[in-house]
């Protein structure tokens, strides 16, 4: 569902030729038509990874998060530079040594938060001095609200299930500490969209480590309603990995609940969805509590049929590779986009990318007076 966005914005782009590579032949035939070429292979199986990654100049990874640190280290062994968008649950940064003596450039979780996001954390500590805090709040919904779910998924319902079960890390006065995922939801109002739940997940990744920011919290968006549904989703112990015996057979609760809901959280052809992303960083600029603060709410585009989801987590990683392809960004290890970040002015170009493509970032800056 993302992948075919990266590849059609690369295929756009007389500077590249693009292959791309799934197991599902429905997959590819998608993509006929759209001057890209497509190869059938079982990419679970780190060596096709490694021997097709050999054949190309760049690789880009839209693969589910349980094969992405696998695939990673596979591109790495091919020697090629990587981009990726892969929610992996293991830090993709301990191959950072490999990459570095194969001389290869990999940034991960380059797509919307982590992604986007990541990259302004990046670019508000080296303009606040010192940045103080960092809040994230991001989600992709349907823009029709209905019952049960409230919800439907733009990528695999695996991978969401992965928010809603993992240990969120978040920074509290400097350490780092632990809440349940779906905790402490609290009630936000976003012009456009109206009133979302907010609630804790592990979406701060790599900013825990890289980040010398003593406050920082991420925060998942949804609809009134649907966490409550997914609380008693996990205590019934429907997202649990481990398999249980029904009738003789043994069967995981988590593939049973992925089959089961994939028809429920997939979007219709046409349906609209929209992704909304709130970046907040407070700081000292020049002797001034400082707060800068990104807003994007973007919606499926009926031009090209994409959704919003797609496109807003598929884009950044299209024009990353752009960045790492042309040089402008060539730094051989593994990184995480609040690196890139770092670097003067390509935020600014990825965005700049982003707004030509219908994606559009407000910025905000502005000087907060103390309390009294």
């Amino acid at each position: 569902m993302v992948g075919s966005a990266m590849a059609r914005d690369l295929a756009s782009d007389d500077d590249f030729d693009v292959t791309v590579a799934d197991i599902d032949p429905a997959a590819l035939e998608s993509l006929q038509g759209d001057g890209i070429a497509g190869v059938q292979a079982d990419l679970s199986r780190p060596e096709n990874v490694t021997r097709l990654a050999a054949e190309h100049d760049l690789v880009l990874g839209a693969l589910s998060s349980r094969y992405g640190l696998q695939t990673l280290e596979a591109v790495i062994e091919a020697g090629r530079d990587y981009v990726d968008i892969s929610f992996m649950a293991e830090d993709g940064t301990t191959l950072s040594p490999l990459a570095e003596q194969r001389g290869v450039t990999a940034v991960i979780d380059c797509g919307v938060a982590p992604g986007t996001s990541n990259m302004a954390a990046g670019v508000a500590v080296t303009t606040l001095q010192p940045c103080e805090r960092l809040e994230i709040y991001v989600g992709g919904l349907p823009v029709v609200r209905r019952w049960p779910f409230e919800y439907k998924a733009a990528f695999a319902p695996a991978d969401v299930f992965e928010e809603y079960t993992r240990p969120s890390r978040i920074v509290e006065g400097g350490r780092v500490v632990l809440r349940e995922a779906l905790s402490e939801p609290e009630l936000m109002d976003f012009p456009g969209v109206g009133t979302l739940e907010a609630f804790n997940t592990d979406g701060l990744r790599s900013l825990v480590e890289t980040l010398d920011v003593p406050d920082m919290i991420e925060k998942t968006l949804r609809y009134p309603g649907h966490i409550e549904l997914m609380r008693v989703f996990r205590e019934l112990g429907l997202f649990s990995q481990e398999p249980i015996q029904v009738d003789g057979q043994a069967v995981v609760p988590l593939s049973l609940t992925s089959k089961l809901l994939q028809s429920h959280w997939r979007y219709d052809e046409g349906e609209v969805d929209l992704t909304v992303l709130r970046i907040i960083a407070h700081g000292q600029l020049d002797g001034r509590l400082t707060r800068m603060q990104w807003d994007m709410l973007d919606h499926y585009d009926p031009a090209t049929g994409e959704r919003s989801m797609s496109r807003t987590t598929g884009y950044p990683a299209t024009l990353m590779a752009r960045a790492v392809a042309s040089g402008q960004f060539r730094r051989p290890g593994v990184h995480p986009p609040e690196i890139c970040g770092q670097v003067p002015g390509l935020f600014d170009e990825i965005l700049e990318g982003l707004r030509a493509r219908g994606i559009e970032y407000r910025f905000e800056q502005t000087s907060v007076e103390p309390p009294a």
